[in-house]
């Protein structure tokens, strides 16, 4: 580097104004209130042992901050999906990664909409007291990918039971939840009228299947998210586990996509907001040539197109949050929300990586770390490209792609 180099305190300040630091703003303290007893060095040394934040997690389900979308009839606090994507911001924003938490915050869903009377009673409460982990979804697998349809894992009744046989892949948390949902074939392919047809959600006790036909072989990754391959041998699942009606979980799943991709477009709203805080503290303080970095346009430039475009997917974000809470079809807004959110905070990172210089790459600077954890929703939980394919087909009316 540099002998003109020399370090200065980092003191992040939003920048002014934030259009949108009102909508639910005690919602926003009590999570910032929360975070702020996990600094960012508990985050930089649980990445640098590639562990998992236990006690973060574990404060957030005890404050109640997970079960925001769960009915207050089952203990949660009956809030909407605008809600729950400020909740997934603000961590974002406060430094930490709500990869580690957003499974608990939808993935009971599936059992809310579709299960039965006597699982939401049976489960609801717990999860929204914090006692079961609800934190993986297995659909994904190694031959099919995002072509749900073709998946192989199978689910045959036998009895009160059925046997699930199959594999699946980057199926997240698995290590650190107590409940799965899994996405599995009850009728053959070349049996069903139309491909959707014949597929089944079963709700899997961790507790009781690893080990006993559940093998959990974790998979080492760019990005310290605890992610797995699964392999199902004979696991026998009580036939009373089935959510909803057999054959029908295809449309099940479906239903609960639109709420996944609008909070992981919050979640990256709450890194593009958290680069730019960094970023501009950074270009203020940064003196190099006697003046600071911030005041060449070749610097301004750049963190003034990157707030632009936050901007603009902050808005899709809560179109999509508001069509969702209103009981309207969402599914574009949905997918147009994950697409600009993740691109703005991608364009966010490499500009506020860039800011920083070399100080960019060191780890006490958490720019790296963030810069590392935001690039996977380019390609999770949807590909850009899967995107671009839903809105040419659903919107513009094109013939399908595939």
């Amino acid at each position: 580097m540099s002998a003109q180099t020399t370090r200065t305190p980092q003191t992040p300040r939003p920048p002014q104004p934030d259009p949108h630091e009102g909508v639910c703003s005690d919602i926003r303290d009590g999570v910032r209130s929360l975070c702020a007893a996990f600094p960012s060095a508990y985050f930089r040394d649980i990445d640098a042992r590639a562990a998992y934040p236990d006690a973060f997690v574990d404060a957030l389900m005890q404050a109640g901050w997970l079960a925001a979308m769960i009915p207050q009839e089952f203990g949660g606090s009956g809030l909407g999906l605008t809600e729950a994507s400020v909740i997934m911001e603000e961590i974002n924003r406060c430094g930490a990664n709500a990869g580690a938490v957003h499974g608990q915050m939808y993935n009971m869903g599936t059992l809310l909409r579709h299960g039965s009377d006597a699982q939401k009673q049976r489960y609801l409460p717990e999860i929204a007291a914090g006692r079961l982990r609800i934190q993986s979804m297995a659909v994904t697998e190694p031959t099919t990918g995002t072509d749900t349809t073709q998946l192989k894992t199978t689910a045959t009744r036998k009895g009160d039971r059925y046997v699930l046989n199959g594999q699946k892949v980057w199926i997240s948390r698995v290590l650190h939840s107590d409940l799965m949902i899994v996405l599995a074939r009850t009728t053959p392919l070349d049996q069903v009228r139309r491909r959707s047809q014949g597929l089944s959600v079963f709700l899997v006790d961790l507790r009781d299947a690893i080990g006993h036909g559940l093998d959990v072989r974790p998979i080492a990754n760019m990005v310290n998210h605890e992610t797995s391959e699964l392999f199902f041998t004979d696991l026998e699942v009580p036939a009373e586990n089935l959510i909803g009606e057999e054959g029908e979980g295809f449309r099940y799943i479906l239903d609960g996509l639109n709420a996944e991709r609008t909070l992981i477009a919050a979640e990256c709203i709450g890194d593009g907001l958290w680069f730019m805080d960094k970023g501009t503290a950074y270009a203020r303080d940064r003196v190099v040539f006697g003046r600071p970095i911030g005041q060449n346009q070749g610097v301004q430039f750049p963190l003034a197109d990157s707030w632009i475009e936050l901007q603009a997917a902050n808005l899709m974000r809560f179109e999509a949050c508001r069509r969702f809470d209103a009981g309207q079809d969402c599914g574009a807004q949905a997918n147009m929300a994950k697409f600009l959110a993740a691109k703005a905070s991608w364009e966010a990172a490499n500009v506020c990586l860039q800011t920083h210089g070399g100080f960019g790459f060191a780890h006490e600077y958490d720019v790296e770390r963030k810069f590392r954890e935001t690039r996977l929703y380019q390609v999770a939980p949807i590909s850009t490209n899967l995107i671009y394919a839903h809105i040419a087909e659903h919107v513009l009316g094109l013939p399908r792609s595939f």
